[in-house]
């Protein structure tokens, strides 16, 4: 199977509109902050260099220095479920020179899966905007003898706590758990430092299945030593229309993607948050940039800093929800 055989065919045939509101942020910052930026912004990414946030936030990087006529210099601070990154951004200046591309890792499954965090994920940060989702697909080792959704829960319901998927974030974590109740089926969680090495035993048939992003699993599908049976979602992702959601592959109540925003310190000046937002939704509007993000597997989109605020609190809120049923302990 190549994910990405559809693609650019695909994109084209997309509406990308943002939605409404977002041209009331296109009016040029007040005469204030005019000169705003006047210097090179730092962008934090809370992954190792060559990640999927990272690859995506070097494009936007490129592309927002172009928007704002400033360096966007790129400081990869990874590790502790991006726990530290956000630290650091959270006690930065809030004047606008320090940014924090990131995703539902620090904001909204951190905060329930770790003991010791010590920010608020939505009072201690500025919402910028959306950047866009990062969908996950649930593959499997191609030589079990299950092919489908319906025919891996039949297997696992078969077999309670032979079933193992291996996990290397936290999006992983908590689907795995998700599917687990919602199929009202007992498999075995096998906890891995990094998706790659997850990966690695999986390809090996050391574990039997696991959710992974697109950037780091399409390679295994496309060369048919994984095999892709759903995406995380309750509907199907535009950039793999040929892979059934898992509602359609009979788990309902069931949709875990990776998001990704734009935030920087609380307090930061208003007509500085429109500067940005305005920079990009620009940027999730370029049809280039969007094919550049496809290939990577991002499905590009915006909105207002209003919009994603109240899309953050509501994802904290979700996450703990799902991290509770699947009694997912804080470590």
């Amino acid at each position: 199977m190549n994910l990405f055989k559809n693609t650019r065919s695909t994109i084209a045939g997309i509406s990308f509109a943002v939605v409404a509101g977002v041209a009331a942020f296109t009016a040029a910052p007040g005469a204030a902050h005019a000169a705003y930026p006047e210097k090179p912004i730092t962008l934090v990414v809370p992954f190792p260099a060559g990640s999927g946030t990272d690859s995506v936030g070097r494009i936007f990087a490129e592309e927002l220095s172009k928007e704002l006529g400033q360096p966007i210099v790129v400081e990869n601070k990874p590790g502790a479920n991006a726990t530290i990154a956000a630290n650091y951004v959270a006690r930065a200046k809030p004047d606008g020179y320090t940014l924090f591309v990131t995703t539902n890792t620090s904001h909204s499954a951190a905060p329930w899966l770790m003991k010791n965090v010590s920010y608020d994920p939505v009072k201690d940060f500025t919402p910028i905007a959306r950047g866009g989702n990062l969908p996950f697909i649930l593959v499997t080792n191609p030589d079990r003898p299950y092919k489908t959704v319906k025919e891996l829960i039949e297997y696992a319901r078969a077999n309670p706590g032979d079933v193992t998927y291996a996990t290397g974030n936290s999006t992983g974590i908590v689907a795995g758990g998700r599917l687990a109740v919602a199929t009202q089926t007992e498999m075995l969680h096998v906890p891995y430092k990094g998706t790659p090495q997850a990966l690695t035993d999986l390809v090996a048939g050391e574990v039997d299945f696991m959710f992974t992003d697109l950037t780091s699993g399409t390679p295994f599908v496309n060369s048919g030593r994984l095999h892709a049976m759903a995406v995380s979602t309750a509907e199907r992702s535009a950039l793999l229309p040929d892979l059934p959601s898992m509602q359609e592959a009979g788990v309902a109540d069931f949709d875990i993607t990776s998001w990704n925003g734009y935030f920087g310190p609380a307090g930061m000046d208003p007509e500085i948050v429109k500067t940005l937002n305005t920079a990009i939704n620009k940027v999730v509007n370029n049809p280039e940039t969007r094919a550049r993000l496809a290939e990577l597997g991002f499905d590009a989109f915006s909105g207002t800093p209003e919009e994603f605020a109240e899309f953050v609190a509501e994802q904290y809120e979700l996450w703990g929800k799902w991290i509770r049923e699947a009694n997912l302990q804080p470590q």
